[in-house]
């Protein structure tokens, strides 16, 4: 049975930094690509970053770039989001997936929910001014 934990998350204040992690259990993180997704109360789920499987190219959504960073450790097989300067709008929970493998242009990630498969737990992360 596939497993993804996340950890990490929490209470950051303004300006804060915050590292989230998502752990695979039976897939290496360099095979699939990886995506994270953010959900704040009342709004639809939407994409932040993810890491492509084949080059482990990365993308990010244009509200979050030059904030977060999304990378990989296929030893650990963990993916990491970085997020910096962190603000109040930042706040939400947050869930890394699998990508797809067997989609159509699974080559590379993408923002799409319905392309992802075993989701992580999710993990709030509150953002304090």
């Amino acid at each position: 049975q596939v497993q993804v934990v996340q950890s990490g998350g929490g209470l950051v204040q303004s300006g804060g930094s915050l590292r989230l992690s998502c752990t695979a259990s039976a897939f290496a993180v360099d095979s699939v690509g990886v995506g994270w997704f953010r959900q704040a109360t009342g709004k639809e789920r939407e994409g932040v970053a993810c890491i492509s499987k084949s080059d482990g190219s990365t993308y990010y959504t244009d509200p979050v770039k030059g904030r977060f960073t999304i990378s990989r450790d296929t030893n650990k097989r963990t993916v990491y989001l970085q997020g910096n300067n962190l603000q109040r709008e930042h706040t939400a929970v947050y869930y890394c997936a699998e990508d797809n493998p067997y989609r159509p242009s699974a080559e590379r990630c993408s923002f799409l929910w319905g392309d992802y498969r075993h989701w992580g737990q999710g993990t709030q992360v509150t953002v304090s001014s």
